[in-house]
């Protein structure tokens, strides 16, 4: 099976990888807008599944059960870098699939290959046909899913930044407790079999510790702006 995906023109594909709380959907979606591309958060699908799943009484602790009812939800992935949207099943998930119940179980439900599979071609498929182009962001965009993008970035951070970022996302979290949820999920993620966490060979690491938003914003955006102008 080709992992080479063609948009319909010479358009820019752009795969962001990295861990939780690196800053990775605000960047992703900035730089999408900025630069006028289509936008696809890939977490927000696993996620969906994810909350399908739970919703419909499957057994997320069985890799079976997960497997066999993979190919059962609708997931329609809006691309408007302004206002992205998912709906499963024509409902719109985009606030259930932030719970707590779902961020604990996410890892264990994309860690299944037919779970990746089925998610990974509707990726391919969103990002051929994003016609001036994509910014496509999550954990193997670069390594599995889009290995031929015009560009690929890994955002990293240390564990103490990342941990304050997302405990400022979630009211009443707790900073310690957050910052070890973020190393597990690391962990869980980085050492599944199938398409696991990982910066692509050719990828650029941008360090985003020491970094306002903004700053990582114009960084991406002068990265792809240079690859656009050597194209």
């Amino acid at each position: 099976m080709s992992t080479t995906v063609e948009t319909a023109s010479s358009a820019v594909i752009v795969a962001i990888d990295g861990p939780s709380g690196t800053g990775k959907s605000s960047t992703s979606k900035a730089v999408a807008a900025k630069l006028g591309l289509s936008y696809l958060d890939t977490g927000a699908q696993y996620r969906a599944i994810t909350w399908w799943m739970l919703t419909n009484g499957i057994d997320v602790t069985s890799p079976a059960e997960i497997a066999t009812a993979a190919a059962k939800p609708v997931i329609i992935s809006g691309t408007d870098p302004t206002g992205p949207t998912i709906t499963v099943d024509g409902e719109d998930a985009s606030g259930p699939i932030r719970t707590q119940e779902v961020t604990s179980k996410v890892s264990a439900v994309s860690a299944v290959p037919e779970v990746r599979t089925i998610i990974t071609e509707l990726q391919r498929s969103i990002a051929a046909g994003a016609r001036g182009g994509i910014v496509v962001e999550g954990r193997d965009i670069g390594t599995t899913v889009l290995p031929d993008a015009d560009i690929k970035i890994f955002l990293t951070a240390s564990p103490e930044a990342r941990a304050a970022r997302r405990s400022g996302e979630v009211k009443g979290s707790d900073l310690a407790a957050t910052r070890e949820a973020l190393i597990q999920r690391d962990a869980a993620d980085s050492g599944r079999k199938t398409s696991p966490l990982a910066k692509a060979d050719d990828a650029v690491e941008v360090d985003t510790t020491e970094l306002t938003l903004q700053q990582v914003i114009e960084c991406v955006v002068t990265l792809v702006e240079e690859k656009r102008t050597a194209a």
